[in-house]
Parts: structure tokens; C-alpha cells; sequence
């Protein structure tokens, strides 16, 4: 962590602390009025909110309170204790309402953990005998006044102990006069609930059930989430008959000891320190947050973004949705066992700024309430875009969704992990919504995921129906905001132009494909199979799309053809279709000595110095424009009548000299991008060490891995005849091959008919000088040929400040696809 980022590690205010009588602050509830507080002496304690201090004990336990949990809409209390029973109380009247006990001839032990589930009105509490138990209050025919004909409950002889009640005398001992509390709590003032011997999970954990969080699906769905010793996550659908488990959440490594859950990502406080974070939608972890090291995490609190954890040494630091911490600080002389986050009394409105408070209980006897402030959100996948296809399809729900799109900061580096996953789960759901089978997958470990999409067309008895796969990319690169006429990250429109990072490279095209593709779905006229490969690596190399791809080529079945829209016209005027792409080699160059950097004044001409042994050679790459490489030249394909006369009509058209476009397009090249020293880079300095990075552009029928291995083979021959006493490294950082389109394939003949019909003018066949490294690969892989749609204009300013695409490109774009796929079957 940088000095910087610590300077910012300011600590919240603290405005009360609240002393509990030498007992272990357990668990903690908040409503509007009150905060609750479990204890180990087997209490519930009642503090006011207003006046913050004790208004009443609820008093029935007869073991340490070890989970609390509120029915808001009910005005309940849920308390549940090392007694092996849950209380239920009126947070009106602080009365006792039910006394639930779990299954009969079930040592449940202790209760460690609660969840309330209002859409079903369900109950579920975890236990230290591993079973999950659930009780639906809907159904709730308590007898009352001890006139239950339910068997007597049985006691284990370890997990139980004997009922017994605590009377007003003791806490008139304890010096505790201005409480109110019953004179004495006998058994019949609860109306006692006994759980079917059906409502429970046996054996749900192979561990103690420790914590639980509740998740609303929508649609009336929700899953509880539960965390145990075991060091796992289980996910089960709450359905109306039980738990249903639908997936284990593996790799916690320690016991889990808490959890939190935002959206889609999940957060689990682990023994030894560690809070693993899991992505809902997937399953894989994709953070591990050292909290404090060899320190059990016994609480996570959430407020927006920021997440809040405790620690067993008494230790609070908070991250931000980025997974930076932002705050650290000593809370309480002992572990900290639990923390709630409260609103303002009275509540507040989802955008204000108004101060809430962190609640937190310790076994040092105190709570404490620390001032904190909602933090601004990140972009959540949630967003409320809805978009339609068929008859109630507008033609605003292209920029609509497409604004949701380029509003997410999808920088595929570190700082904007949560980012792209947040995109990616936005995009997933948004194709859904579209009708296609949508879900994410997991890209590789620390990298960005990848969504998979299905759209499946109506069969046509004619023919086979044709199965096209569709690659985009939904990262891009950075957009620092200066330079910029409008905010990079909104959507912009003016003069007919939308301006936003991505929007042309490659967020709109991958918009106006998936609209298209839905229209035709909703209107039963889309007669061909389209799977969509949405990758968040591709500005970064696509690390890891080779192996995601491979390992899910069942899933994703054959393929006919490959379609790309990610590159732009020769100019503005003419719609054009790419049939090819150089390959690239990037490599890095390093001469070095053990030296330290020297003074030129004392050791110029003593020492061999390495910045002139790059100079040297890098002199032996190229000379003007042709590369010196032995061998480089003599697979390149020439060219062939026909294509030299494409150029030169090319030419009249852009104004752009033949050879000049040949040379951007169809010739290899080698450039020099950078060269730098160690030191201060000063004029008095000799470097120790000096990089550079170069790159090698291929064309067909240069060999990918033959070119990279002559360019090392070439630079360690040509150093070795420097005699140097420095030492040359060399590293191939990146490659990836050329492409060049079959232009008599039916389906590139579709694409290019498609074109001609909707901009009643023949395109332009044209190729580009830069590399997609997944074409290539995807072609390779499926065994057809790729075809590349360019939607965007020559001045788009892709990767440029004010990156900008047409709206009457992008939605005859969209148009094109849609007769593309007609063509296809007609």
C-alpha cells in the first residue's frame, strides 16, 4: 500500500459507548426505536435510541444469546441462545410472543445463527449439531398457556441445561433499578412452537453452522446462504416445502465464521484472518482480503459498497467496492463480536449522504457507535434498464441499454476488477432480458469474466439451421478525463454522435448485435442459432479466453461461422467489410550489468555502458521501413494482380497513396515503442540497465511462432557480436497470428449482400493493420472461417479521447445484422 493511500485511512468517529453490566456484548438488532444486544448472561438487552440508554431486559434464556434477527414487517424479535430455543418477542411491547423448539429427539445444541425470510415468513436457525432447522410462522397454531398437548422437550446431557429463570431480585443485585422487566418469567407466558420432525436439514454442514445471510431473488425467489466451520458456502433455494442445495462455495481455506452479501458478490469472514470473496453468479472467488493476519474475522457489515469487518483482537478496517481499504482502526479492548450498521431514525432516502452509524458489540462489556456516511456506489449490474424485443420493442432501447453499457468503468486492469465483473453481470442480465440463455463464466484466476449468450431460432424445415458465433470484448481502456468534451463514462449524444469510452470499440456494436438478433427471435424469424463470446481481456491480450474457450467447447457446440464487429471504415462515407488483420509479436528487451548506476563524469569511457549496447542493437532490427531479420521476408504472400488493382481504387477513393495503405495493411513491419534506463535519467548518469519494447506486425503466410523465434534468434546473434560484458534478456510478451477472410464463403458473401442492402451501395473490402489475437484462435478451434462487420467510421477516435460512433451507423449496424441472419436461411 502506498504512503498516499494510508494518509486516507481515517478512522470514524466515535459518539457513544454503551457499558453492559460485565457481560459480553454477543449479537446485535436495530429497528427505528431500539438497539438489542444478546449477552452471555443470557438477556436480551433494550437500549433506546433516542435517549441511548437501557429501556428494558427481555429475560427467558437460560443459556447465552447467541443470534438476533428482526421481522421488521411483524414487529419481532427473533432471539436464539446456547439454551438450544428461539425467542420470539414484540419489539412494541418487549413482550414474549413464542418459544420455538427445535425437532424433537434433535440435540440441536447451541443456535448460532438466524435468518428471516418475509416473502415465505420462514425462520431458519443453524445449529451446532450441523442441521439447518425452519419454521413457517404462516402455519404457526401454537397452544397457549402451557395447554400444548406437544410432548415435554427433552434435554441432552452436553448441549442443554435445565429451564431455569432469572428473577427481579438479581438484577436488583446487579444495581439495575430503572429496567423494566417482569417480576418473574415463567414458561407459560410464551406460547410454545415445536418444530415437525420434517423441518430440518440434517447433517447441512460437516461443521458447526456459525452464520447465515438471506438473498432476494426476485420473482418471489430468495436462496439462504450459510457458512460453518467446515470452510464452506452453501447456497440453498428456499422453496416452500424446505431448502433445496444448489451449489457449495468453495476455497473459504479457514473455518467461516460471518457473512455479508451484496448483489451478486458474496463475503465470508474466515478463522486465521482472511474474508474470501466469492461472485454470486459463478461461484469463483475472485478477492482474498487479509483482514488482520491470524485474527479470527467474527463480523461483516455492509453499508453500500463499503464493507465493514471485525476482528478478534479488537480491530475494524472498512474496504470500498474496489477492494481498497479506506479505513483501519482499534475499536474495543477485546474481540469484537458483532456489528450492525443503523440509519438515521426515522430513514432516509437511498441517494442522501446523511451520516448512519456502525453499531459494534465486544467482549469487553461495550457497544460502541461510530459516525459513518454512505458511500457513493459503484455501477451495480442491478440497474433498471429493461428493454424489449418484437411488437413492444422502441427505438430508444438501443441507446438505452447501451447507456447503462458504457457507464460502467470496464478498464481491464486491477483498479477495475469489481468493474468489469459488475458489467459483465449487467450484460448477462440484459441478454437475458433480450430472450437469450445467458450466464457468466468464470474467466482465469484474477482475471475478468466472460459472458455466454444463446439465442435459438426456430428451425426451418428447409435447411439446417446455421449456427454463427458472435465475439465481442467488454473491456476497455483507460479514459483519463481531461481532453475530454463530456464525461467519458456517459453516454453523450451530439451533432448525430454518441460519445462515450467503448462505444465504438466495442460496447455499441455488441448492443446493436444482440438487439438485432432479438428482434428477429421475437418475431419467430430468426431461423439460425447465435451464441455470443462477450470477453473482459480482450484490451489486455485476452489472457485466459484460449483455455475458458477450450474448456467450455461442449457447452458452447458446433460452430458454422465467426462473426466480429469490432473495427472501423477507410473513411466516412462508404460502409466497408474487413476480410483481413496483421499478427503481432511484442517483445522486451533488457541489457544489464550487477553495476549501480555510475557518474558519467567519473566512469564515461572505463565502464561498457548498456544504453549504447541497445542503441547498437536495435540498430541491426531495421533500416527505414525494411526489416533486417534474416529470413523475415520470405514467407510473406505477394500480392496478386486483382489485389494491387483493389488498392489503387482504394486510393482514389480515400486520397490515401496505394502503397501507403499496402504498407498499413498487407506488408510486415517492425517498430521500436519505447527505451528507457534505470537512474534518474539525467545527463550525467550511465544506467545499469536499460529496456526497450519492440513489436513485429506478420501478414500471411508468415509463421507466427517461426517469426517470434527469429526475432530472439536475430538479437542474441547480433549482441553476441558486440562482445559486451553486459547481459541480454529477452522476453516474448504477447503474440497473436494474422487473419484473412475467405471472400468466396457463402457467409461472407451474406454479411457483404446485407451491407449492400441496407446502405444501397456495394461495400468497400478493406483490410487492417492492427490484431485481434481471438480470431485467429476461434477459427483454428471451430474449424470455418471469421467474418468482420465494421460499424464504426474512420474518425471514431477509438482508444483516443471523445471516442465517438455514429447513431445512424450503429443503427443501420444493427439493421445489417438482421439482414445478415435472414440471408443466411433465405
Amino acid at each position: 500500500m502506498s504512503n498516499g493511500t494510508l494518509l486516507q485511512l481515517k478512522a470514524p468517529s466515535l459518539t457513544h459507548t454503551l457499558h453492559q453490566a460485565e457481560s459480553s456484548v454477543l449479537c446485535l438488532a436495530a429497528d427505528d426505536e431500539h438497539i438489542f444486544s444478546g449477552t452471555q448472561e443470557n438477556h436480551v438487552y433494550v437500549w433506546n435510541r433516542k435517549t441511548l440508554q437501557r429501556e428494558a431486559i427481555l429475560k427467558g434464556h437460560t443459556g447465552s444469546v447467541l443470534a438476533l434477527v428482526l421481522a421488521e414487517e411483524k414487529k419481532w424479535l427473533f432471539s436464539s441462545a446456547a439454551d438450544s430455543t428461539v425467542r420470539v418477542w414484540s419489539t412494541e411491547t418487549l413482550s414474549p410472543i413464542y418459544l420455538v423448539l427445535p425437532v424433537l429427539d434433535v440435540y440441536s445444541g447451541d443456535i448460532f445463527s438466524l435468518a428471516w425470510n418475509a416473502r415465505r415468513c420462514c425462520l431458519y436457525f443453524g445449529c451446532q449439531d450441523t442441521s439447518i432447522q425452519y419454521y413457517n410462522f404462516n402455519n404457526c397454531k401454537p397452544e397457549v398457556n402451557g395447554s400444548s398437548t406437544t410432548p415435554p422437550r427433552q434435554f441432552h446431557k452436553f448441549f442443554d441445561s435445565s429451564p431455569r429463570f432469572v428473577h427481579a431480585a438479581r438484577l436488583e443485585r446487579d444495581g439495575v433499578t430503572s429496567v423494566k422487566v417482569p417480576e418473574t418469567v415463567h414458561e407459560e407466558d410464551w406460547q410454545v412452537v415445536q418444530l415437525p420432525k420434517g423441518n430440518l436439514v440434517p447433517s447441512a454442514h460437516y461443521g458447526y453452522i456459525y452464520c447465515m445471510a438471506l438473498v432476494d431473488c426476485g420473482e418471489g425467489r430468495s436462496m439462504l446462504l450459510t457458512g460453518s466451520g467446515d470452510e464452506e458456502v452453501k447456497i440453498w433455494a428456499c422453496t416452500p416445502t424446505g431448502l433445496i442445495l444448489r451449489t457449495t462455495l468453495n476455497g473459504a481455506g479457514a473455518g467461516v465464521l460471518s457473512l455479508a452479501v451484496r448483489e451478486d458478490t458474496v463475503y465470508a469472514g474466515c478463522q486465521s484472518g482472511f474474508i474470501k470473496v466469492w461472485d454470486l453468479e459463478t461461484g469463483a472467488v475472485i478477492r482474498t482480503i487479509i483482514a488482520q493476519e491470524n485474527e479470527d474475522v467474527l463480523a461483516l457489515t455492509l453499508l453500500g459498497s463499503d464493507l465493514y469487518a471485525a476482528s478478534a483482537n479488537g480491530q475494524i478496517q472498512r474496504w470500498n467496492g474496489s477492494f481498497e481499504q479506506t479505513a483501519s482502526w482499534s475499536a474495543h479492548d477485546g474481540s469484537v463480536l458483532s456489528t450492525i450498521v443503523v440509519a438515521p431514525r426515522g430513514g432516509i432516502s437511498s441517494d442522501s449522504r446523511e451520516t448512519y452509524q456502525l453499531v459494534t458489540g465486544a467482549n469487553d462489556a461495550t457497544m460502541k457507535l461510530w459516525d459513518i456516511e454512505k458511500p457513493a456506489e459503484l455501477k451495480p449490474s442491478s440497474s433498471s434498464t429493461s428493454v424489449r424485443a418484437g411488437p413492444d420493442a422502441k427505438a430508444e432501447d438501443l441507446l438505452s441499454a447501451l447507456t447503462d453499457f458504457v457507464s460502467f468503468p470496464s478498464v481491464s486492469n486491477d483498479a477495475h476488477r469489481e468493474d468489469c465483473r459488475q458489467t459483465a453481470l449487467f450484460l448477462r442480465r440484459i441478454l437475458t432480458q433480450l430472450g437469450a440463455e445467458s450466464h457468466v463464466i468464470p474467466g482465469k484466476p484474477g482475471r475478468n469474466p466472460v459472458v455466454f449468450a444463446s439465442f435459438q431460432g426456430t428451425s426451418n424445415l428447409a435447411a439446417p439451421k446455421p449456427r454463427i458465433l458472435f465475439y465481442g470484448h467488454y473491456d476497455v481502456i483507460a479514459a483519463p478525463p481531461y481532453g475530454w468534451d463530456s464525461p467519458p463514462f456517459s453516454l453523450t449524444g451530439r451533432n448525430g454522435y454518441l460519445y462515450g469510452r467503448g462505444v465504438t470499440d466495442d460496447k455499441g456494436p455488441i448492443m446493436a448485435v444482440a438487439m438485432a438478433t432479438s428482434k428477429l427471435l421475437a418475431k419467430r424469424s430468426l431461423h439460425a442459432d447465435i451464441i455470443m463470446l462477450i470477453e473482459g481481456e480482450e484490451e489486455a491480450g485476452s489472457e485466459g479466453f484460449r483455455d475458458m474457450v477450450q474448456k467450455n467447447k461442449e457447452q458452447i457446440g458446433h460452430v458454422d461461422a465467426i462473426l466480429v464487429s469490432n473495427s472501423y471504415w477507410i473513411g466516412e462515407d462508404t460502409p466497408c467489410v474487413t476480410y483481413g488483420l496483421r499478427g503481432v509479436i511484442h517483445a522486451t528487451l533488457e541489457i544489464g550489468n550487477e553495476q549501480p548506476d555510475l557518474h558519467s563524469g567519473v566512469e564515461g569511457g572505463a565502464v561498457r555502458e548498456p544504453m549504447v549496447d541497445m542503441v547498437q542493437l536495435l540498430s541491426t532490427l531495421s533500416a527505414g521501413p525494411r526489416v533486417l531479420i534474416p529470413g523475415f521476408y520470405e514467407n510473406v504472400r505477394p500480392a496478386t494482380k486483382g489485389e494491387l488493382e483493389t488498392y489503387d481504387i482504394l486510393s482514389e477513393i480515400t486520397g490515401k497513396p496505394a502503397a501507403n495503405l499496402r504498407s498499413r495493411w498487407r506488408e510486415p513491419s517492425l517498430s521500436i515503442h519505447s527505451l528507457g534506463g534505470s537512474g534518474p535519467a539525467n545527463s550525467t548518469v550511465i544506467p545499469h540497465s536499460v529496456r526497450a519494447k519492440v513489436s513485429v506486425r506478420i501478414v500471411p503466410d508468415q509463421d507466427l511462432e517461426e517469426t517470434a523465434q527469429r526475432l530472439v534468434d536475430h538479437l542474441r546473434t547480433s549482441f553476441k557480436t558486440l562482445d559486451s560484458t553486459n547481459r541480454l534478456k529477452i522476453s516474448v510478451d504477447h503474440k497473436a497470428d494474422w487473419w484473412l477472410g475467405k471472400l468466396d464463403d457463402r457467409f461472407f458473401l451474406a454479411l457483404e449482400g446485407a451491407i449492400e442492402q441496407e446502405w444501397g451501395v456495394r461495400p468497400l473490402r478493406i483490410r487492417e493493420g492492427g490484431s485481434i489475437p481471438s480470431i485467429p484462435f476461434l477459427e483454428k478451434e471451430f474449424g470455418c472461417h471469421a467474418l468482420h462487420l465494421p460499424m464504426g467510421q474512420s474518425s471514431d477516435q477509438a482508444h483516443l479521447r471523445n471516442e465517438r460512433i455514429s447513431l445512424k451507423n450503429l443503427r443501420k449496424g444493427q439493421d445489417v445484422v438482421a439482414r445478415f441472419l435472414i440471408n443466411l436461411t433465405s
